[in-house]
């Protein structure tokens, strides 16, 4: 799966001096949040304003066209479960047709290459959605493991050489988006479980309907044949119209993880060991994987201070010993170590009207908080510093949320500094003045002071999640 010439992300990786420093400085990540003139070609950055679309998904409800950005990859033959329970973290010793998984996988030594959602539609057939990078890795492992399987691959809609895609993808979200999806389906309604899916119909297609929530609410995700988009969006449209139903744009999408607490797509921990030179050889250099894009206040000079485990992104929940896949060998090792915790951290205030200030006058200039999503690497890695001045963890992902008035970040703490309450400073900016990416103007670097809170950050959003993992079902 090299390049047309040819050359392989191995091959990049032996010419480059430092890779850290090619990341920070010298790469565009081909994600949609990277390249935003991607996005607005199919998907307007706000059908409104994205604070009223961020306002949506507490007050009444919001449909998100996800039909473009996400890579998918469909596997089927007798040997895919098989392979799936290879590659995966998660248990699957229960799996039948009408549930999904958020599908994690982790390199031989227990490193983060991503994780993604993977429907079961059938006995030997799965979708897998998102998550180039395990997309990739399940297409090597397949490829090179003897496993009696079929691939397709469907790229997002810029990358598809056939300017299509094979499934559209909607996600209803809010409070009253159970209201619409009961209006909206034809005949009786299912009642849905966390993760559970089934087969409805709108606007006189079949539906594929997973019980899943971006904004972290009691949201479906909708899938089908691409073709029978404008019939399924319509109908949706014209029932959600009583229910204040409103689209929403990239900036608000962008901005759910925030409500959710996701951290989506660390770095794939695959650049390094002897064990993955054969995927790396496998992997095209112009691929996701040759284009990360570092950015930050975090720098350091060995590319794997930039991995991550399944307890650093609060993945130990879904890691199960009963079986055997790659990693676990590893993973067991380190299970009765110390770990880093998911936690918010929501910025004083204060700090952030100095940001904004500096944008003023004749300076200093400090790195600029665009609304409503202010990271702008893809990872992005800030430090966080406890009061002592020591390394307490890593910020990543940043943003504004309309609906409490907050900047907020997701980050990966030491258990020490993990507490709900307990205050860090947040180094903003990156040093030098800033790398040389073009999107990133020359800044100073800032501490700004943060409290810990929970990852996800408002209390009802965590009580609906801890609601639906206990099965309570979705109308």
């Amino acid at each position: 799966m090299a390049d047309g010439d040819g050359k392989s992300l191995q091959a990049l990786i032996d010419e480059t001096p430092n890779l850290v420093d090619h990341f920070y400085h010298d790469t565009i990540a081909p994600h949609f949040r990277a390249r935003t003139s991607l996005t607005a070609a199919y998907i307007p950055p706000a059908f409104t304003n994205w604070r009223d679309e961020q306002r949506a998904w507490r007050q009444s409800a919001i449909l998100f066209d996800q039909s473009h950005h996400m890579p998918e990859l469909f596997l089927t033959g007798p040997d895919a479960l098989r392979l799936l329970t290879r590659v995966g973290i998660n248990s699957f010793a229960d799996f039948p047709a009408d549930r999904a998984k958020q599908l994690v996988v982790c390199t031989p030594r227990g490193h983060v290459i991503g994780d993604c959602i993977c429907y079961r539609l059938g006995e030997d057939s799965f979708e897998l959605v998102s998550g180039m990078s395990v997309l990739n890795w399940v297409h090597y492992q397949a490829e090179t493991g003897g496993y009696d399987v079929t691939i397709e691959r469907d790229a997002p809609t810029p990358y598809n050489p056939r300017a299509r895609r094979v499934r559209y993808r909607f996600q209803l979200d809010g409070p009253n988006a159970g209201r619409i999806f009961d209006d909206v389906v034809e005949g009786a309604t299912p009642e849905l479980a966390f993760f559970r899916t089934a087969r409805v119909r709108i606007g006189g297609a079949e539906v594929l309907v997973l019980r899943h929530g971006m904004a972290g609410h009691q949201g479906v995700e909708l899938s089908g044949p691409y073709e029978e988009l404008d019939a399924v969006r319509s109908a949706i449209l014209a029932a959600g119209e009583k229910y204040g139903l409103v689209q929403g744009g990239t900036q608000a999408y962008f901005s759910t993880i925030f409500e959710s607490g996701w951290v989506a797509y660390p770095l794939p921990g695959i650049y390094t060991g002897e064990e993955l030179r054969g995927f790396r050889q496998w992997l095209p250099a112009s691929g996701w994987e040759g284009n990360a894009q570092l950015g930050g206040s975090f720098y350091s000079a060995d590319i794997e201070d930039y991995y991550v485990t399944p307890w650093d992104l609060g993945y130990d929940r879904l890691l199960k010993f009963d079986h055997d896949f790659i990693g676990r060998a590893a993973l067991e090792g380190m299970a009765g170590l110390p770990h880093r915790r998911k936690v918010t951290l929501v910025w004083h205030e204060e700090d952030v009207l100095r940001i904004l200030a500096s944008q003023f006058g004749t300076g200093p200039r400090y790195k600029s908080l665009e609304f409503p999503v202010s990271f702008y690497g893809f990872p992005q890695f800030d430090e966080v510093r406890a009061h002592d001045g020591r390394l307490a963890g890593l910020s990543s992902h940043c943003g504004y949320n309309n609906n409490d008035g907050v900047v907020v970040s997701l980050a990966m703490l030491e258990e020490e500094y993990a507490s709900p309450g307990t205050e860090v400073t947040l180094v903003w900016g990156e040093p030098a003045g800033g790398s040389r990416k073009p999107h990133v103007e020359q800044h100073e670097q800032v501490h700004v002071r943060a409290t810990v809170y929970p990852a996800p950050y408002a209390k009802h959003v965590r009580d609906l999640k801890q609601a639906a993992l206990r099965g309570v079902p979705a109308r």
